[in-house]
């Protein structure tokens, strides 16, 4: 059983994302090590881009901060080199095509492998290109985590029966971003993919309190969170562990009570 799946395998997970580099490249260690440390049960750990098609602008924004520090693929790399010295639950890269074909696909893919990242997720990667990166993925044991949203209707079984690692629900039409109310049929999105496949998955884009976690987690195998905590990162800085930590604990012990 790989690591993601692995995850999901004692119950509901919970899976934060945060923007690597924002503000800086230790208060992202710091952040990352209190997510673990509260209950986190796989980490999204995000690749800044210049043109993040997918985020809203509080995702932007920390990719733009990232970026405007200094912060390269080579020095995540490196970051997540020093993490791996301390924590083993699975971690996955969020980033677009671009950051992986500029940087050469195989070698980033490899470079993956070699530090202990065991997942990647492309939301800009149409599922009929995917070829071009999934059989590197395969080639290092690194799984490439599909994305199913409310628009992929007829492709839905098609995604689900050829994926691996969990499958990103995404919840909401539109840019990732704290909602107040999530409308999408999520149960039927839920039922369709497991007609399809054994895969886990989980829900993401717009999930911002423990209650709404639950409830996705509660519909699918998890609830994934990101614009809520890079909004708790925006505002306390280099301060953001303690504040990021409690908010996790919050919403694991959510996920986790299902």
């Amino acid at each position: 059983m790989s690591k993601i799946k692995e995850a999901f395998a004692k119950g509901k997970a919970f899976i934060p994302f945060i923007t690597c580099g924002d503000p800086d490249l230790e208060t992202t260690k710091a952040v990352v090590k209190s997510m673990a440390a509260n209950g986190a049960d796989l980490i999204e750990l995000g690749i800044p881009f210049s043109d993040p098609t997918a985020e809203g602008p509080v995702i932007q924004g920390a990719n733009l901060r990232a970026l405007t520090g200094g912060v390269t693929t080579d020095k995540i790399f490196d970051m997540v080199r020093e993490l791996r010295k301390e924590l083993t639950l699975p971690m996955v890269f969020m980033t677009y095509a671009n950051v992986v074909f500029s940087y050469d696909a195989d070698k980033f893919i490899s470079t993956c492998a070699e530090i202990g990242i065991d997942g990647l997720i492309l939301p800009d990667l149409p599922y009929e290109e995917k070829e071009e990166f999934s059989d590197i993925c395969k080639k290092y044991g690194v799984e490439l985590i599909s994305l199913i949203a409310p628009t992929s209707e007829n492709r839905v079984a098609m995604i689900a029966r050829e994926a691996e690692g969990f499958i990103y629900i995404v919840s909401s039409l539109g840019v990732t971003g704290v909602r107040s109310e999530i409308r999408t049929d999520i149960s039927s999105l839920v039922k369709l993919v497991r007609e399809n496949s054994s895969v886990p998955c989980a829900v993401g884009f717009g999930i911002s309190t423990p209650e709404q976690a639950a409830k996705m987690a509660d519909i699918s195998d998890g609830a994934i969170v990101g614009s809520a905590i890079v909004k708790l990162i925006a505002q306390y800085g280099k301060e953001a562990a303690g504040p990021v930590g409690e908010y996790v604990k919050s919403m694991t012990d959510a996920v986790h009570a299902l």
